[in-house]
C-alpha cells in the first residue's frame, strides 16, 4: 500500500499561475532587479502591518544583522537569544561583533524561557532576540516589560510567524524591529527574501543604506556612501511572487488553522499517554501553524533517525527536524558553549520532529500522516 500511495513531503510551496505569469511579465519588461515591484510589495507590507515602515531583503537573516546594526550593537555587547533556531539567528550577532548569550527554552511552547531570559541578563547586554517556534509567539506582553524594565532593543525573529497574532494584533504591528523570511518553506514565500518592520523612517532610510551598499542617492546624479553596507535588496521577479501570495495569505492561515485541528482530532486526547510523544499546545487564534512539531519519546541514541527513516521507507512520508541546539554546533562550542547548558533545548533538539504542514495539505494527508506516526509508535 505504502509503495502506491505518492511522497509526501514535510512542506511544499503553493505558486498560482497568476503569480507565475506576474513574474513573466516581470521577465519581459527588462526590469528584473529591484524596482516597481519591490515598493508594491512593501506598501502592500507596510499596509498589513498597520503602517509602519517596511523594507525587503534578499534574506530573512540579513534583516535580523541590519536591525542589529540600525540599534548600534556591536563590540562589547551582548545579545540574548533562544539555542533553539536556525542557527541563522546567532550567526547574525557574532557578525555584528557582539556576543551571544543563551537562555534555555519552555519545554511547552519550546520557544525561549523569559524566566531564564531575564536571569541572563547583564550590564553589557543591549537587545534580545526572541524566535516564534512554529509560528507560535512569546508572551509579547512580558517580552516588551523585560526590555522596557532593562532599556534592551528587541528584534523579534518572526521569520516563520506571519499570519500570527498576539491578543489579536498581527505580529509585525507593534513592537521593535520584527523580521519576517519568505524562504520556500515559509507560509507565504518569495522562493527566498524577508522583510523587516522598523519603528520610523529614519530608521528605514538606514536599513535601505545597508542594503545596498551604505548608498545615498540625490538629483540626477548625486550620490554618497557614510555607512558600509552590503548587497542584500530583493529583485522584482521574487516581489512579483510575494504580491501573488499576500493576496492568499488569509487563506493559507485558516487552512494551516484547520489542518492543525484535524491532526489534533485524529491524534486524540490520549496519544501523550498513550504513546510517550509531545503533541504543541493548541494555540489556535495566536499561531499560525508554519510548522506541527511532536516530541518522540526518549528510546536513547538514535531515536529521532530511526523514527524520520521508517516514515519515509515504510510510508512514503517525508519529515524535518527543527531545529539542532545552536550552541553545540563546533563554532560555538569553540566559544566555550557546552553540552549540559541548556537541558531543556538539548532534549527537545534530538527529540523534536516537523511532520508534513503546508497550505494545500488535505484531511487525508493528516489522516495518513497520523496512521504512520501511531504505527511507529506502537512499536
Amino acid at each position: 500500500m505504502t509503495a502506491e500511495l505518492p511522497f509526501l513531503p514535510f512542506s511544499r510551496p503553493t505558486i498560482d499561475e497568476e503569480t507565475i505569469a506576474a513574474v513573466g511579465e516581470v521577465l519581459r519588461s527588462g526590469w528584473i532587479t529591484t524596482g516597481p515591484k519591490n515598493q508594491a510589495f512593501e506598501a502592500q507590507l507596510s499596509e498589513y502591518f498597520g503602517g509602519r515602515p517596511v523594507r525587503t531583503f534578499n534574506s530573512g537573516t540579513c534583516t535580523m544583522e541590519i536591525a542589529l546594526r540600525i540599534a548600534g550593537i556591536g563590540p562589547g555587547d551582548e545579545v540574548i537569544t533562544t539555542p533553539i533556531s536556525w542557527v541563522a539567528t546567532a550567526n547574525v550577532i557574532i557578525e555584528c561583533g557582539a556576543t551571544p548569550v543563551f537562555a534555555d527554552i519552555d519545554e511547552r511552547t519550546r520557544n525561549i524561557d523569559l524566566d531564564k531570559l531575564e536571569a541572563a541578563i547583564t550590564p553589557r547586554t543591549k537587545a534580545i532576540i526572541p524566535v516564534y517556534l512554529s509560528g507560535l509567539p512569546v508572551d509579547m506582553d512580558r517580552l516588551y516589560a523585560i526590555a522596557a524594565k532593562y532599556k534592551l532593543r528587541v528584534v523579534e525573529d518572526a521569520a516563520q510567524a506571519i499570519g500570527s497574532q498576539w491578543k489579536g494584533k498581527r505580529i509585525g504591528s507593534f513592537g521593535d524591529f520584527v523580521s519576517f523570511s519568505f524562504q520556500a518553506n515559509k507560509n507565504i514565500t518569495t522562493a527566498e527574501g524577508g522583510c523587516l518592520v522598523l519603528n520610523n523612517l529614519e530608521e528605514a532610510r538606514l536599513a535601505e543604506k545597508y542594503r545596498l551598499q551604505g548608498v545615498t542617492r540625490s538629483g540626477m546624479d548625486g550620490i554618497d556612501v557614510d555607512v558600509l553596507g552590503g548587497k542584500y535588496n530583493m529583485s522584482d521577479m521574487m516581489a512579483a511572487i510575494g504580491l501573488g501570495q499576500m493576496k492568499r495569505l488569509a487563506e493559507f492561515t485558516a487552512h494551516r488553522a484547520k489542518v492543525a485541528e484535524h491532526y489534533f482530532k485524529c491524534f486524540g486526547p490520549d496519544f501523550e499517554a498513550r504513546t510517550g510523544a509531545q503533541l504543541p499546545i493548541q494555540a489556535f487564534g495566536t499561531s499560525n501553524w508554519h510548522l506541527f512539531q511532536i516530541i518522540l519519546p526518549d528510546r536513547g541514541p538514535g531515536t529521532r533517525a530511526e523514527f524520520m527513516t521508517r516514515m519515509q521507507k515504510e510510508f512514503n512520508i517525508g519529515t524535518g527536524y527543527h531545529y539542532a541546539p545552536i550552541h553545540l554546533f563546533t563554532m560555538y562550542r569553540e566559544r566555550g558553549f557546552k553540552d549540559g547548558q541548556f537541558p531543556v533545548a538539548e532534549k527537545i533538539g534530538r527529540l523534536t520532529v516537523t511532520l508534513p504542514m503546508f497550505n494545500t495539505m488535505t484531511s487525508a494527508d493528516v489522516e495518513r500522516v497520523v496512521a504512520a506516526v501511531n504505527g511507529i509508535l506502537a512499536k
